[in-house]
């Protein structure tokens, strides 16, 4: 099977990273951005073939609508098995640290998630199969390529993860507004899974009673949350500084 990805930092960093690109094509106005210049060079380097066709024909494929007058048809992109991340985990001779999304539906928020996520340090990001989102182009180009980096696990159920994890000597996080305690009062040095709601519902009852841990985000004004991918990018960084990593 076949899928796209959509936008110039997405498409170079598929490149980037050795992903198998089949086609490139680009809108013939497109010019020659630094950004498209080395898109060009990686594309003739790694022999994948690009086509040039009008700006119309790149929007009627697009799903995005932001498609910067590029897209890519790439091989579609495989999920890791949670097997993969405990792996990763111990290759880099790193206590483990994931960011689980309890029915994140959101594209956007998948995609900010899964770039703070890359950029800080965290070994990988869980998602469930159901009712949420997946690695879609929506998805690439939000996290600005940071997909092709970081690895996903999607799994089929996200209380039976938590109890693989914590058989496996994980701590369970979850971020919660009845949580006991502020979320940098939780010692995220031990192998350690952060778990965030979904959008407006936050974290499942059975995932609830699986944490070992409640955790909350002080907030001082009338917003009663934030976003979840601010939440969760606040959380995975204080997690990183307690490492030493920053």
């Amino acid at each position: 099977m076949s899928d796209i990805i959509e936008g110039r930092n997405p498409v170079l960093e598929a490149l980037r990273s050795g992903r198998p690109l089949n086609k490139i094509m680009l809108a013939r106005n497109i010019g020659q951005h630094s950004t498209i210049a080395e898109i060009l060079h990686l594309a003739k380097a790694k022999n994948v073939p690009v086509e040039y066709v009008s700006r119309e024909a790149i929007a009627r494929l697009s799903t995005t609508f932001a498609h910067q007058g590029i897209i890519a048809y790439v091989a579609e992109r495989g999920y890791a098995a949670l097997e993969d991340l405990l792996a990763i985990s111990k290759e880099k001779n790193e206590p483990p640290l994931y960011c689980i999304l309890d029915g994140v539906e959101d594209p956007q928020n998948l995609g900010a998630v899964i770039r703070t996520a890359e950029a800080s340090g965290v070994h990988g990001v869980i998602i469930p199969a159901r009712r949420a989102a997946g690695l879609t182009a929506a998805v690439a180009r939000a996290s600005a390529g940071a997909v092709e980096y970081l690895p996903v696990a999607r799994v089929v159920s996200i209380p039976q993860t938590l109890d693989a994890l914590k058989k496996s000597g994980v701590w369970v996080v979850g971020l919660d507004m009845g949580g006991k305690t502020p979320y940098t009062g939780i010692d995220f040095r031990p192998p350690t899974a952060i778990v965030i709601g979904g959008e407006g519902r936050g974290l499942g009852e059975l995932v609830r009673k699986r944490c070992d841990f409640l955790a909350y985000i002080p907030m001082r004004g009338k917003i009663p949350s934030l976003n979840t991918s601010v939440a969760a990018a606040l959380v995975m960084y204080e997690a990183m500084r307690q490492r030493g990593v920053f």
